[in-house]
């Protein structure tokens, strides 16, 4: 068995009709004109897999790492649940443009319609041109009725919850619910390991083909829950210095930190992969078992191995903001509970 180590990703850039230009500067790339809408940082999901780029594995494809290490990668508890398969994908999205209104199904109505896992999903706004603005959720409780009415006519927005949006803004978008992200944002996505997405209403443009793009408003009104809330933003302390918990889901647990100092991760007892995504500011991660260190860029991520998850960020010019993703394993019991809450605490 190979020693194992963080593992980098070679670029897996997906061209969209809405997509924009800032993408590939983020991620040190020659700039475009070509609309890149979306990076799959890390991803398990079979069309687009994430190919390796440092290290002894470099150039292999993720899964087929994963298949030769799948506990030691993924973590006992993961690997037993997710039956050695990565089960979250995390990416940078950019939209120049408004995306389509969509929804996407839970686990039962995806495994059903097309045996694949469900798409639940955050959302952690990076940049935000002034005046930019989403779509999450129901703004009042409308009938089935009425969304066939008003996906016919074109007026389905004008029932969605309208958010302005700023740097450092959090949504968590549980599947059901619709939404929709809207011009001059920069955000970086965590979600199920998942490629279902039912376009509601995409108004009426062509796509990249030159053909009108596929609307799935049947599936979508069988996924929809029209339940609405009172707030659909997540509230949470931005403090520096310290790894604060955006989204505890029952999916996937994600923290942001920005630190200027060297910082101490200990995540061995989540029993989890972590993925971290580099939203600001260039570091170094130092392996406390193997002394193996990286580099992980701005605009860039890393998937560090369960085994292995005990180590130092090093921010290199100044400071870095973090934004990781991994699957909490911790008891969910009082006493556990306790426990946990001095953990976060504690880092």
């Amino acid at each position: 068995m190979k020693t194992l180590y963080p593992f980098l990703f070679e670029p897996n850039l997906h061209t969209v009709v809405w997509g924009g230009t800032r993408l590939r500067p983020y991620k040190g790339l020659a700039a475009s004109d070509e609309p890149v809408g979306e990076s799959w940082e890390v991803s398990a999901v079979p069309t687009s897999i994430s190919i390796i780029s440092n290290g002894p594995w470099k150039g292999r494809d993720l899964n087929s790492i994963i298949d030769e290490q799948p506990e030691a990668i993924l973590g006992k508890a993961v690997n037993e649940k997710y039956k050695g398969k990565l089960p979250l994908l995390v990416k940078f999205i950019d939209a120049r443009h408004d995306l389509s209104i969509q929804v996407h199904p839970n686990d039962e109505m995806a495994m059903r319609e097309h045996g694949k896992m469900g798409k639940s999903e955050m959302w952690y706004i990076i940049k935000a041109d002034e005046g930019s603005h989403l779509y999450a959720g129901f703004k009042d409780r409308i009938t089935p009725y009425e969304y066939q009415h008003r996906v016919a006519n074109g007026t389905i927005t004008d029932v969605l919850a309208d958010h302005p949006v700023k740097a450092g803004d959090v949504f968590y978008l549980p599947a059901g619910r619709v939404h929709a992200i809207c011009g001059g944002i920069l955000l970086a996505e965590v979600q199920q390991s998942s490629d279902v997405t039912y376009r509601i209403y995409d108004y009426k443009r062509l796509g990249i083909d030159g053909k009108p793009r596929e609307l799935h408003t049947e599936l979508a009104a069988k996924a929809l829950d029209y339940h609405v809330e009172k707030n659909y933003r997540t509230a949470y302390a931005d403090t520096s210095d310290r790894a604060i918990q955006i989204i505890d889901s029952p999916y996937f647990d994600v923290r942001v930190m920005e630190i200027s100092a060297p910082f101490h991760r200990n995540l061995l007892k989540y029993d989890s992969f972590i993925i971290s995504m580099c939203i600001e500011g260039d570091c170094l991660l130092h392996i406390r078992s193997t002394g193996e260190d990286i580099t992980l860029k701005e605009g860039h991520s890393t998937l560090v191995p369960a085994a292995i998850a005990d180590y130092d960020v090093v921010p290199l010019y100044g400071k870095t903001r973090i934004l990781d993703a991994f699957i909490d394993n911790m008891d969910r019991s009082l006493a556990g509970k306790v426990t946990r809450f001095l953990h976060i605490t504690a880092q």
